[in-house]
């Protein structure tokens, strides 16, 4: 049983919790907290040890009536590896951390691959990263593309890849960010780094990407336009969507025809906070002309990049060495469908 430590139990932090205390071959020994919030409060009511990553605060934990087990340095000698979930930028400064303390991490898209100088995508690169000091999971964004395009690729070669990311403006807890009446280019330059960020696990891949912010907060929504290598139907690609894990084909026509929708669809599921892990793909968006593919996918921002930290705990401890047998140990304990 590996011992597993979340540095920043904030959106994705506490999804990686649950995720992996679901394993029954790692376990979580404790979280890092900055702030003693509702967070922190549901942590220690789900039996999770808290570690501060700020020392400085202890007297506000105490405050909050907190309890707290020390700080994160005391957590380094408990865990096999930290799973760094702090926001964007935090991370990369905390490598050193852990690399003096002598402990494997793992980062989150919102870090750069040149500083983590390693990326990981569990139907892309999974063996890269076998017994790997660092290593960072690609962004959801990221997560979501290589999902459907392994597969693509895999049954029809690909030539080139245009796609267009329409993205949530904020996560739905956040009051203080995204456009409230607009449409903003993201960045108004074209490639945006989506692209870039696919070629880091997908090696070669001949993509280019654009983005645009919208006033949402429910899942990001892309339009992918691929260039085929070798003919095949549109019923071949559906045929092999539908047997990819963390892929759903879904049907507008069955009243899934909007993000909305499909985040009813899953909450209806019955899952902690509404989570969808899968990439929705509409089915009818499904279409080849002149041997280029265009479908329509849609994203749980908050959620799809969880089961890929478990991936990466497995690798980087070498727990296992085939990917295919990794996700399909996180799929079952995870509930995860497709």
């Amino acid at each position: 049983m590996k011992a597993v430590g979340i540095n920043g139990y904030g959106t994705i932090g506490k999804r990686v919790a649950d995720a992996v205390s679901a394993q029954d071959d790692m376990k979580i020994v404790g979280v890092t907290k900055r702030t003693p919030n509702f967070e922190a409060k549901r942590a220690v009511e789900l039996g999770y040890d808290i570690y501060m990553s700020a020392p400085d605060r202890e007297n506000l934990f105490e405050e909050a009536d907190i309890p707290v087990k020390g700080t994160i340095n005391d957590l380094y000698d408990k865990v096999d590896v930290i799973v760094d979930c702090t926001p964007g930028g935090v991370g990369a400064k905390n490598m050193a951390d852990y690399e003096k303390a002598g402990v494997k991490g793992i980062f989150q898209g919102g870090e750069k691959h040149d500083q983590i100088g390693r990326s990981f995508n569990s139907f892309s690169n999974f063996k890269e990263s076998v017994g790997a000091d660092f290593t960072r999971v690609v962004s959801c964004n990221t997560t979501g593309l290589c999902r459907t395009l392994n597969p693509i690729k895999e049954l029809a070669g690909i030539n080139k890849v245009r796609a267009v990311m329409v993205r949530r403006g904020a996560d739905p807890g956040q009051v203080n960010k995204g456009p409230i009446n607009s449409i903003v280019p993201n960045p108004p330059t074209v490639p945006s780094h989506h692209g870039p960020d696919v070629q880091t696990v997908m090696k070669g891949l001949k993509i280019t990407t654009m983005a645009i912010l919208v006033p949402t907060t429910l899942m990001h929504q892309h339009n992918l336009m691929v260039e085929l290598d070798s003919s095949v139907s549109v019923d071949d690609v559906l045929d092999v969507l539908e047997k990819t894990p963390r892929v759903i084909p879904v049907e507008a026509s069955s009243g899934l025809g909007s993000t909305a929708e499909i985040m009813e669809f899953a909450k209806d599921l019955g899952r902690p906070r509404g989570d969808l892990f899968e990439i929705a793909v509409w089915k009818e968006s499904l279409n080849i002309v002149d041997n280029e593919l265009f479908y329509m996918q849609a994203i749980h921002q908050e959620s799809d990049v969880v089961p890929e930290n478990v991936d990466a705990i497995r690798a980087m401890l070498e727990m296992e060495t085939d990917p295919q047998k990794s996700i399909a140990k996180t799929n079952k304990n995870m509930g995860i469908i497709g």
